[in-house]
């Protein structure tokens, strides 16, 4: 069975006390899925920017000494 795609949003709100939520991210089907949960959550928010946020496919084996070296060092220069 293959896992269902879901991608992460970024939404910046306003609360209805007035307060400005910057970055909050959700992960949904689509962007109104995902709009349903923050609006779950955030009772009488205000939506003032949505975004669709790039997530990294997960790995598909175990985790090597040399990945994790590569991730320490950083990008190789030539």
């Amino acid at each position: 069975m293959q896992p269902s795609p879901t991608a992460k949003y970024g939404f910046r709100i306003r609360t209805r006390s007035g307060a400005v939520v910057d970055n909050l991210l959700i992960f949904g089907k689509d962007e109104p899925d995902a709009e349903r949960k923050l609006r779950q959550i955030y009772l009488g928010c205000e939506i003032l920017e949505a975004r669709r946020s790039v997530i990294q496919a997960p790995r598909t084996g175990p985790v090597t000494y040399e990945d994790v070296v590569d991730l320490i060092s950083g990008p190789t220069s030539i």
